[in-house]
């Protein structure tokens, strides 16, 4: 059995994380640590949970455990992993923004497995990607793989999960709820990440990736509507689709257009490809907390320790 920790246990990527390694039949959580719950039971916090588990949130870390999952947010888990003692042999996963550019990566491999599933495998430190960054490399990888890639046009639409568990003018119900709306249009953090995997398959790509994210009135979900100028034809660019994610257990290319209820609560992502006069249009859908955060996570696991991919991973959509 795997044994392991999760740093920062009382947020929304912790709690879907502990929802799955409870059940993962070859990994078993040694702790949960949460500064700000140290003490109560992880059900006080994850209430889906009741029922499942009796474990309660530590104020320690130990450094036992053959894996840590850092939960903590944006811009805490350097100060975290600079303060590891050098005797710690386990592996890391960040689920933060901190390692994902290469600039600022110190050792960490960027984890999305359709792009770096051997890095991964060799590797001990694992950068989680961001949540639209995932949808949206999804979109494009098969282009930049063939050279194919101009000029990328983005509308990507989120649910309020996306923002976190700490209650904010544009996550409060009242606000949301009937509501839309576009933000950080053009300059959003997830960019960066994508830039670079696009250059690792297209390293000539020099052309602009014009991305307007908006929030959703619900509360988990991507949803990217990606098009471009294309020569290819339909056929010919889902035919290249089809064989880029061909292995992949968790990337499908569909003839139908998707939705996000056909993803929710799973690991899975769904891509549809169509050609439009001039422009090939492709729509990608993910589950942010789980494809796009904790499911993408333990997949990553799975690489590090050499299991089945998608072992602990078998989870069913929600429907309806």
């Amino acid at each position: 059995m795997i044994k392991v920790g999760i740093i920062g246990g009382a947020g929304y990527t912790a709690g879907e994380l502990i929802r799955i390694l409870l059940n993962h039949p070859k990994a078993a959580i040694a702790f949960v640590q949460s500064t700000s719950q140290a003490g109560l039971p992880l059900t006080d916090i994850h209430t889906d949970l009741m029922g499942e588990t009796e474990l309660v949130f530590s104020s320690d870390v130990d450094y036992s455990a053959d894996v840590l999952f850092l939960c903590m947010g944006h811009g805490r888990s350097r100060s975290f992993v600079e303060g590891i003692p050098p005797s710690y042999n386990g592996k890391i996963i960040d689920l933060s923004n901190d390692y994902r550019l290469k600039e600022s990566a110190e050792g960490f491999v960027y984890g999305l497995p359709e792009l770096n599933d051997e890095l991964i495998r060799q590797s001990d430190k694992i950068a989680n990607p961001g949540c639209f960054a995932t949808a949206i490399q999804l979109a494009l990888l098969p282009l930049a793989n063939a050279e194919q890639l101009k000029e990328v046009h983005i509308h990507a639409i989120t649910g309020s999960t996306g923002a976190g568990q700490a209650c904010t003018s544009t996550t409060h119900f009242s606000w949301r709820n009937n509501n839309a709306s576009v933000y950080k249009s053009f300059d959003h953090q997830h960019l960066g990440e994508i830039g670079e995997s696009v250059l690792q398959l297209q390293p000539g790509f020099d052309q602009a990736i014009n991305f307007v994210p908006m929030r959703g009135n619900y509360p988990r979900g991507i949803l990217a509507s990606v098009y471009l100028d294309s020569t290819l034809t339909e056929k010919e660019a889902q035919e290249l689709y089809r064989n880029y994610y061909n292995g992949h257990r968790f990337t499908f290319v569909v003839d139908k257009n998707p939705d996000v209820k056909q993803v929710v609560n799973t690991n899975k992502a769904l891509v549809s490809v169509k050609k439009h006069g001039t422009k090939l249009h492709i729509v990608s859908v993910i589950d942010n907390l789980l494809k796009g955060a904790s499911g993408q996570a333990v997949h990553n696991m799975n690489l590090l320790f050499g299991l089945d991919e998608a072992e602990g991973l078998h989870l069913k959509p929600v429907a309806f």
